[in-house]
């Protein structure tokens, strides 16, 4: 699978200290109280090694598209990304980037009370002061200038977009971002994939985020579909600096 540039992060500002570790596919940008790339590495090869050694056992797991139990004796990461993918309808791969992202940022918080934790969109986050991100919406004149403010503080949280216009990863949907805030990242990744596969249009936004008003341990979430943008919940939508990005017209 070709690499694509992960461009938005140029837009990263942070007090943290900021950097990059990457193993075989995985690429993940990582900020913390101080620098930690052995352990972030170790951690990134342990959840790999895991679910890896787990597929070759259970090579349905990979190629489902609809809810797959993981067997017994299940490592935790697949654990987890099946219980996402039972919840929200879609397959336990649908998950996989955000399990990842919140495996190395456990694994973290013993070394640093704040962690984030970036995994192609999908992010695990403990901070102790609100956060804002911006929202990657591809061709859309509102990406990188609409970003979500994140006020919950203290605990670990999971903020992850799925798109049907950006990047490799499998939707049968047309947003040009589907963004989940939830208690656990693996449920936000797998939430995000489930409500961008409900949006072809700007008329879906309304509906898509109604469905999700129900779902336990989802906090909130937004959809931006060209100049279209809703959100629901624990969302506070936020105007970015005019630098972040190309400039645009506001939202409808």
């Amino acid at each position: 699978m070709a690499y694509q540039e992960r461009a938005y992060r140029r837009w990263i500002v942070t007090d943290l200290h900021t950097f990059t570790v990457s193993v075989g596919e995985s690429d993940l940008m990582i900020s913390a109280e101080r620098p930690l790339p052995k352990p972030a590495e170790r951690a990134l090869r342990r959840a790999r090694r895991q679910l890896e050694e787990y597929l070759t056992k259970d090579p349905e797991f990979e190629k489902a598209l609809k809810p797959h139990r993981a067997t017994a004796g299940a490592p935790q990461i697949a654990a987890q990304m099946a219980a996402a993918a039972e919840i929200c309808g879609v397959g336990p791969m649908a998950a996989v980037a955000g399990a990842v992202a919140e495996a190395v940022g456990r694994a973290l918080l013993k070394e640093s009370t704040q962690v984030i934790v970036e995994n192609g969109g999908d992010v695990f986050l403990c901070s102790a002061e609100p956060r804002v991100a911006a929202i990657y919406a591809g061709s859309s004149p509102l990406s990188g200038k609409l970003g979500v403010r994140i006020t919950t503080t203290g605990r670990p949280l999971g903020l992850c977009t799925s798109s049907g216009t950006v990047g490799h990863s499998l939707s049968f949907g047309r947003a040009d971002a589907a963004v989940v805030l939830a208690e656990a990242a693996a449920l936000a990744d797998a939430a995000a994939t489930a409500l961008g596969n409900k949006i072809q249009t700007a008329g879906d936004i309304e509906a898509g985020l109604a469905w999700l008003q129900g779902m336990e341990e989802v906090l909130g979430a937004a959809v931006v579909v060209g100049r279209h943008v809703g959100a629901w919940g624990e969302i506070e939508l936020v105007r970015m600096a005019d630098d972040a990005a190309p400039s645009a017209d506001a939202p409808e």
